[in-house]
């Protein structure tokens, strides 16, 4: 495959992430325009999000366990479509029930999207380069988070909150034609990519349970980010736009660093990404009514967390310790549960602590991450059970055949001995 389209590809691949992302983070910035437009409370319109990461918590590995015989272009093209279409369902409905169903619909194919495109994207290059790769993939997601969601926001503002889903639709509609065109018909079970590089059960449980704690404790604190620039910091609430656009600025340059380093190291990668949201959370929580302080420490895990998740994909091509995709589909519903667990855990704290005990509750979850990462080093003293087999002449040294060829012809003689002996007494 030529180089040109290899980076066509991944050019869509990661053009897909920023859809994705930008889909399931939307409704946040049109909260009010939705809720004023389908006659609904603002709270249900918060429910589409919520219900969004549900169906792609309990969706992704039954999806991908299901489609797996399906060749990665027809499957990825397939979900692109299913975008496409969901996202202009929208645009033809004014009841609540069908935006619901749509956005539902949407997350089906997200969960499929995000199990395949990990595999699917490092198969264009050389292994050497698959954590880079998987890196610049996960990039488009960052990117929308403060580009994306963002102007979303403002031409729905504008025009009407379905003009915004209605851009949607259209970008879809682009990325489908990307892949479709670009990316190569790989067989699901063929290529470098289809399974882990170094299969091991133990290091996928404990990547699993890092990314779902790191991601519980990095969304307490950023839920109620708002809230902490402006009540703490002393922030206007104007100002709270520019802040959000430093963090997302220092997320591109995490993935940037993480894309540089991590094929030397994937797993020592991960557990700087996390040791360094541990300080900037921490420090965060000391010294937030120091207005610049708090942009910094901000921006700083910002760009820790978007380091982290660079890192998953390229630790599942590692350590998967069976087909990648179902092993992407468990990190993904992982990262879900996270996002899900992390907002409902700062919302417990903040009408007691407010977004001060928001922050300290993801410090403390995101430490113990850190202590969980660094529990990696152990899985190599840790003994692996062998069986017992009995020692054969090939693993046996000479002179132990001499000994026991010697020992054998003395019992051999002293059983000559004694019979001799007997048939004499006999006699």
């Amino acid at each position: 495959m030529g180089r040109i389209r290899a980076m066509g590809a991944l050019i869509g691949l990661c053009g897909g992430t920023f859809l994705y992302t930008t889909a399931e983070a939307l409704p946040v910035g049109l909260l009010l325009p939705m809720a004023t437009d389908l006659a609904v409370s603002p709270a249900r319109v918060g429910a589409l999000v919520t219900a969004y990461g549900a169906v792609v918590t309990v969706a992704s590995v039954p999806l991908a366990a299901l489609v797996r015989g399906v060749p990665r272009r027809r499957l990825l093209t397939a979900m692109l479509a299913g975008f496409v279409a969901s996202s202009a369902v929208t645009l033809v409905t004014d009841t609540f029930a069908l935006v619901l169903a749509a956005r539902i619909a949407t997350a089906a194919t997200h969960a499929l999207f995000w199990a395949v495109v990990v595999p699917a994207a490092a198969e264009l290059f050389r292994p050497g380069a698959r954590g880079r790769v998987v890196a610049l993939v996960f990039a488009g997601g960052n990117v929308a988070l403060f580009l994306g969601v963002p102007l979303g926001t403002w031409l729905g503002e504008r025009a009407g909150w379905r003009a915004a889903f209605l851009a949607m639709a259209a970008a879809g509609a682009v990325v489908l034609i990307v892949v479709a065109a670009l990316l190569p018909a790989t067989p699901p079970e063929e290529g470098h990519a289809a399974r882990g590089e170094a299969p091991d059960g133990r290091r996928f449980g404990l990547l699993v349970a890092v990314a779902a704690v790191t991601t519980t404790g990095a969304i307490a604190a950023y839920t109620y980010v708002a809230l902490f620039v402006t009540e703490v910091s002393g922030f206007a609430p104007a100002a709270v736009a520019a802040v959000l656009v430093a963090r997302g600025v220092a997320s591109l340059l995490g993935v940037g660093v993480v894309a540089a380093v991590v094929d030397r190291g994937p797993w020592t990668t991960m557990v700087g990404t996390v040791a360094v949201q541990a300080v900037a959370l921490v420090g965060l929580f000391a010294a937030g009514r120091q207005p610049w302080a708090a942009v910094a420490l901000i921006a700083v895990a910002g760009l820790g967390f978007a380091g982290f998740t660079a890192t998953l994909g390229g630790l599942v091509l590692r350590v998967a310790p069976g087909r990648s995709d179902l092993a992407g589909a468990t990190v993904s519903a992982a990262v879900n549960v996270g996002i899900a667990g992390g907002a409902f855990a700062g919302g417990l704290v903040l009408p007691g602590h407010g977004p001060r005990g928001a922050v300290l509750v993801g410090a403390v979850l995101v430490g113990i991450a850190l202590a969980l990462a660094l529990c990696e080093r152990r899985l190599d003293r840790a003994p692996a059970p062998q069986a017992t087999r009995p020692r054969s002449a090939s693993h046996t040294s000479p002179s132990a055949i001499a000994a026991g060829n010697a020992s054998a012809s003395t019992s051999r003689s002293s059983t000559s001995r004694r019979t001799r002996s007997h048939a004499s007494s006999g006699t």
